[in-house]
């Protein structure tokens, strides 16, 4: 994120400015940080929907978020007042029209990712054991990689794809040694269309980041996310009255860190990443999952569930691996 950024509506005079260097640890940082809370966010579903119905715990967790977001959108404002124009994260400044259809873009991608991708996940894990909702939404980073190498020209880097084919192996272990057998159609597709709203909800981010930054565009996404699921707010606060005290702090820190936190840093990262090669990190969820689930809640893995979680993690360090030039 630049000094030079403004609000989506606002004029731009500002001639283009160089880009800033970033190093090339703080995205890859950025990345972990979104992947440790986006895995405790498991451990928290499971708690929590025992006791709040899929939409109530959507828009609980969204309505959180976006009232999080809200304080850290004033504060980024408050920071820009004086600049003019508005900055990508290379320090590029972009046009106010393509700054306006982008806001449309953001509106979109909030709807199908926070909104519908968080219900269908919710949903889908009332028919589905966690081990099977993970392979599904597995399906997600490989819709990521070939849109991305084709719609937005980030190609198919071998590595790429030695590594997320590893990753799959890895997480179908994991999904077969935590499989309870609870499954049936309708999780079935609940889960792919989660993996579905994922894909095409990061390949619209990667889209708005280009012409704004982190901040805006997770802000607005959550906002009309949390105003997807507004249908169910008389849900959540019926709910309310009879779930425990645990379960509703629960909610609340799903919103302030799964979401919020983890949403800033994935769009940080993602606006200084390939979509794929981001996306591929998304594997290591499953693994630290497994370690949490074990630590917190002294659900003892077994060895097979380890070994995927093991090679789960080394298709993700081949992912990171730098492509080979070609010969002449």
């Amino acid at each position: 994120m630049t000094a030079s950024a403004r609000p989506l509506t606002a004029e731009s005079t500002q001639p283009e400015q160089p880009a800033r260097p970033t190093s090339a640890a703080l995205p890859l940082i950025a990345a972990g940080v979104t992947m440790v809370f986006w895995a405790s966010a498991f451990i928290g579903i499971r708690a929590v929907g025992a006791h709040y119905s899929p939409g109530a715990l959507a828009f609980g967790r969204l309505a959180v978020g976006a009232l999080a977001l809200s304080v850290v959108a004033l504060v980024w404002r408050v920071t820009q007042t004086g600049t003019r124009g508005a900055a990508t994260a290379s320090g590029a400044t972009v046009p106010p029209a393509k700054r306006r259809r982008a806001l449309g873009l953001m509106i979109v991608y909030g709807v199908l990712w926070f909104g519908l991708y968080t219900l269908s996940l919710n949903a889908a894990e009332q028919h589905l054991d966690a081990g099977t909702s993970s392979m599904l939404v597995a399906v997600g980073p490989i819709l990521i990689a070939i849109f991305a190498g084709i719609f937005l020209r980030e190609g198919f880097p071998r590595s790429l794809i030695t590594g997320l084919a590893v990753g799959v192996v890895g997480l179908v272990i994991i999904g077969v040694a935590t499989s309870t057998g609870q499954r049936d159609a309708t999780g079935v597709l609940l889960g792919l269309a989660a993996a579905a709203l994922y894909a095409i909800g990061v390949l619209l981010q990667k889209r708005v980041l280009a012409v704004s930054s982190a901040v805006p565009v997770t802000w607005l996404g959550c906002l009309a996310g949390a105003v997807a699921c507004a249908p169910f707010a008389p849900d959540l606060l019926r709910e309310l009255g009879t779930a425990p005290a645990g379960a509703t702090w629960g909610i609340v820190y799903l919103g302030l860190f799964p979401t919020a936190l983890a949403f800033l840093t994935w769009g940080y990262a993602l606006a200084r990443t390939s979509a794929g090669k981001l996306a591929s990190s998304s594997y290591v969820v499953p693994a630290l999952s497994v370690l949490m689930s074990w630590l917190l809640l002294d659900e003892v893995p077994g060895w097979l569930a380890l070994v995927g979680g093991a090679i789960c993690l080394v298709g993700v360090a081949i992912t990171r691996l730098p492509a080979r030039p070609r010969r002449a």
